[in-house]
């Protein structure tokens, strides 16, 4: 995968380039810059071990975690497990997160978002971190 040239000097100068791989829930990848997956890490390490959901959690995201490098060309070799995970065929798309990028299957992807952008959620309420922010 060709990580696109807007973020390969940042990524160089932020993390020389050292990357983490993981699988997420909703069956695409993440991938973190070194120094926030360590952070996440070091998080996700201190929850209650005996939390069912904790546990769950650790397991996907830690067991999974693959070290990466950007190459000369900006391009990083995604592990066949994870892409077999994602379900990674030909084109894939690549999401900015903020501190990490997810990585998913065109034609998921086009699927899912559509499937969020129609979901009505007029029941559900918003959790409180995100009652006062404003697109």
């Amino acid at each position: 995968m060709a990580m696109p040239t807007r973020y390969r000097d940042r990524l160089m100068s932020h993390c020389e380039g050292q990357l983490v791989v993981t699988v997420d829930r909703d069956h695409c990848l993440l991938l973190y810059p070194l120094p926030q997956w360590e952070e996440l890490e070091r998080k996700l390490v201190r929850l209650p071990s005996l939390n069912k959901q904790a546990r769950r959690l650790q397991r996907l995201l830690i067991g999974h975690a693959t070290e990466l490098e950007l190459d000369s060309n900006g391009r990083i070799l995604l592990p066949p497990p994870l892409r077999e995970f994602a379900e990674l065929d030909k084109r894939i798309v690549l999401i900015g997160q903020g501190n990490k990028f997810e990585i998913w299957d065109e034609v998921q992807w086009a699927e899912r978002r559509d499937q969020w952008l129609n979901e009505v959620d007029g029941d559900e309420d918003l959790p409180t971190e995100l009652e006062s922010l404003s697109l």
